[in-house]
């Protein structure tokens, strides 16, 4: 039916045929025994809605300056939320192409080794840490004249030259790199392309060597390789199943609340198209066209947003993770569905709005009575949250199942929600038993009880962001603390711990002349350790333990690991470490030359305990990173080394740690010595800078959405200033101070957000000890936040405060008791 479709028309006025205009419908003087026809029932099909909502959303487009700023409002949070779920559905795709880039340029050795040809080279890694960076390395020495290259490498650099990433040499170019470019003794020669690194902030380099061999190489002959990343442990998993939750949830309630900013305004003239006709399904469908307009033009900015933000994504770096912008792309599917699901939640929530108002033609009648906010089912939702999270919390360990991860993110959004759920009642049950007071609080609180519904719904979000965010810091300060914990522990005494490849005793004698005179090492020692498998003793039965610990050094090397009375090389001693059971006998039978894997075709090596060999006590057995249990002792002259099909050289090199720079001094020696010497140590703990990263841009996070919400209370305490303005006027005329009003409008922001403030705190710390439990870490607050958290609470109140005065100002007015 037309909106505009006269009320003559349907009664019958002059020149519609009705009684008297003597037109070819007069039926006077004439019998017609036609009935008369029933009036046209309106349109509710497909065509209805497409026109109903054109006209909602050109009446939005045609709102005036104020129309516009709800509008612009509103796309602004619909903008947010599209960003942060397109950025959420990107992950998928960019944690893809992120391992893809490390698969493709990497080979770890093959099971069966390719022999030497003119396309094979040999390849080994040469990783290192400088200042708490991590350096990837690779060197290759190629065995002809048509040598595989990795992915972002057109051609292998000339002996003695390295091919470096575009951040490597920015910090080799830098001033305080002097002790990193004296370690890369490489000259530079080019750039790796983007194909060949993991992300654009990714330090690594490509050497070719011209004395690389067995066994610190091993030839390959291609790139690429099978590798299936490791799963993240129980913290880790945690903390990003909660980041979704955490953003996901605020920005669904902030985009529910965003699609109703003017929803005074909108019922007023809707009640206008009831005046001229429109029934009560085609202005809620109307109104949903205003809202669908403002959420469209989200989904546009939204996209924008996301396009714009993801550029910063190389300037990134979260747990080692850098990727480039164009990894963050969500998938076509998932752009689909935020492109129709939003728009559609638009409508769907502004349906939901109107079913409570009551819009006739003279205005927006508002007599029912209120509805009683019921309690049970509000608190159903965070009781139902708690049942899930509970029994995980139980467990002694969080296990990374499907199960479990729907449990946490179920269990947590529910908990989220409920405090959004519970915080109108509050509001309701909390200012419904407030009395007296100055006038300026009396206003405030009669108006929220009266109607708290528009504050409550902006509330919410701030509620939701700052419970989320509790949370979340809460979790990751727990992380932070263990880790920091565990590493001051292992770095108590400055030590460091290296191991590489060993082909006989003197070259580890001269690596433990170079590290002890090197800058700041106050202690250095040194053995080569290798492994042996037990064989069977004739006539005797297999021992149950089949693998010895063997460490080979001078006698000096084996009284720092075990009580030795006495020593001369060429001795043997027997350490009992593994108990009664497990310990190996004079005359013991061992394979030097043990298969990697069952059925490998490799000659034993068999070697006899010599029936002289002595009992020795260990120092420091255990486990650690510098103890181990050997269980047999041996001085080089004591065993042919060369002998052994792997042997690895152990070094323990201790610093002081007031000499500058003495770590760096050390791995320089140790990559002197040996470029493919392995590091481990308590040195440099990263996961401070990690950590402290995330938090940040949590909280960075959580002020963008207050200040967003804000906005949103801004925009609904100034509708409501409007929808009062013949009452501010009387009250101007009457005498009412200013500042009276002033406070009013504070009290009337403050109490809402108070109280949600107040339900974000409990639910965060509640939410944030369940996580932490899960994790078996200690509870704790990180107060600062907290605090933090609640100061821009209270600085959003006064902030929407002080930007509502002037609007105040102008409204009280004797202008405003003129009528028409």
């Amino acid at each position: 039916m037309s909106l505009l479709r006269s009320r003559a028309g349907r009664d019958g006025g002059p020149g519609d045929g009705g009684p008297g205009d003597g037109g070819p419908g007069d039926d006077r003087g004439h019998s017609d025994d036609r009935a008369p026809r029933p009036p046209a029932s309106p349109r509710t099909g497909p065509g209805a809605w497409a026109r109903d909502l054109a006209m909602g959303m050109q009446l939005a487009a045609g709102g005036g300056r104020e129309g516009w700023i709800r509008t612009a409002l509103t796309a602004a949070g619909v903008a947010l939320g599209v960003a942060v779920l397109l950025l959420g559905s990107s992950v998928p795709t960019l944690m893809g192409s992120w391992h893809g880039r490390e698969k493709a340029r990497e080979n770890l050795g093959q099971v069966h080794e390719p022999p030497r040809a003119d396309d094979t080279v040999r390849y080994t890694s040469t990783d290192t840490v400088f200042h708490g960076l991590p350096i990837r390395g690779r060197v290759v020495r190629p065995d002809g004249a048509h040598p595989p290259v990795p992915p972002g490498v057109r051609q292998l650099p000339g002996p003695g030259r390295m091919l470096v990433s575009p951040a490597l040499k920015e910090l080799l170019d830098s001033p305080e790199a002097a002790l990193l470019r004296e370690r890369l003794d490489y000259r530079v020669a080019g750039l790796i392309g983007d194909e060949g690194l993991r992300g654009p902030r990714e330090l690594t380099y490509f050497a070719q060597s011209t004395t690389l061999a067995a066994p610190e190489g091993y030839r390959i002959d291609h790139f690429g390789k099978n590798w299936h990343p490791a799963p993240m442990r129980a913290p880790a998993v945690v903390l990003v199943i909660m980041t979704c939750v955490a953003l996901m949830t605020p920005v669904l309630v902030f985009i529910g609340t965003s699609v109703r900013f003017g929803n005074e305004r909108r019922e007023r003239r809707l009640a206008a198209l009831r005046l001229v006709g429109a029934d009560v399904p085609t202005t809620r469908r109307i109104a949903s066209g205003e809202a669908l307009f403002g959420s469209l033009l989200g989904l546009v900015a939204g996209g924008a947003l996301f396009l714009g933000g993801r550029q910063f994504a190389s300037v990134i770096t979260l747990w080692d993770i850098n990727v480039f912008p164009s990894d963050v792309t969500p998938g076509p599917f998932a752009v689909a569905l935020i492109a129709v699901l939003v728009p559609t939640a638009a409508v769907a929530v502004t349906l939901f709005a109107q079913r409570g108002v009551t819009v006739e033609p003279l205005g927006i009648v508002r007599h029912r009575p209120p509805v009683r906010r019921r309690l049970w089912w509000r608190l159903a939702l965070p009781a139902v949250g708690t049942l899930l999270l509970a029994p995980l919390a139980r467990e002694s360990a969080w296990r990374d199942t499907p199960f479990n991860t729907l449990r946490l993110a179920a269990g947590a959004m529910l908990l989220l929600l409920g405090v959004t759920a519970l915080l109108p009642w509050l509001v309701d049950a909390v200012v419904g038993r407030l009395h007296g007071g100055p006038v300026s609080w009396q206003l405030a609180v009669r108006r929220l009880q009266l109607n708290s519904g528009s504050a409550t719904r902006a509330v919410s979000g701030i509620t939701v962001a700052v419970a989320g965010a509790i949370a979340i810091h809460m979790l990751l300060t727990g992380m932070q603390s263990g880790y920091a914990q565990a590493y001051a522990e292992s770095g108590k005494l400055p030590r460091i711990g290296l191991w590489g490849n060993a082909r006989d005793w003197p070259q580890v004698q001269r690596a433990l002349t170079a590290l002890r005179a090197t800058p700041g090492v106050t202690a250095a020692r040194g053995t080569i350790d290798a492994n042996a498998d037990v064989l069977p003793t004739p006539g005797k039965p297999r021992p149950d333990y089949r693998v010895a610990v063997i460490a080979i050094g001078s006698c000096a090397e084996l009284r720092t690991l075990a009580r030795l009375d006495s020593c001369r090389d060429g001795e043997v001693f027997l350490t009992g470490a593994r108990g009664r059971d497990h310990t190996l006998t004079r005359g013991a039978i061992l394979d030097l030359n043990p298969p990697y894997t069952k059925g490998d075709p490799v000659q034993p090596h068999p070697w006899k305990t010599p029936p002289a060999a002595r009992d020795a006590r260990l120092l420091h057995p255990g486990r650690a990173p510098d103890r181990v249990r050997y269980d047999l002792l041996l001085t080089p002259a004591a065993v042919d080394i060369g002998r052994f099909r792997s042997t690895s050289a152990e070094y323990q090199v201790d610093f002081d740690r007031g000499t500058p720079d003495a770590v760096e001094h050390i791995r320089n020696t140790a990559a002197h010595i040996d470029p493919t010497m392995a590091e481990i140590s308590a040195v440099d703990n990263p996961h401070d800078a990690q950590y402290s990263s995330v938090r940040n841009g949590l909280f960075a996070g959580a002020v963008i959405t207050l200040l967003l919400i804000g906005s949103g209370l801004i925009i609904s305490t100034v509708e409501q200033l409007h929808e009062r303005r013949r009452l501010l006027s009387t009250l101007d005329a009457y005498g009412t101070r200013r500042s009276t009003l002033g406070w009013s409008v504070l009290w009337q922001t403050a109490l809402p957000v108070v109280l949600g403030l107040g339900l974000a705190l409990g639910c965060g710390l509640a939410l944030g000890a369940l996580l932490l439990t899960m994790i078996n870490s200690a509870v704790t607050v990180d107060i600062p936040v907290v605090a933090g958290m609640t100061g821009i609470g209270g600085g959003v109140i006064l902030f929407v405060t002080a930007l509502s005065l002037p609007p105040l100002w102008r409204l009280m007015r004797p202008d405003g008791l003129r009528t028409e």
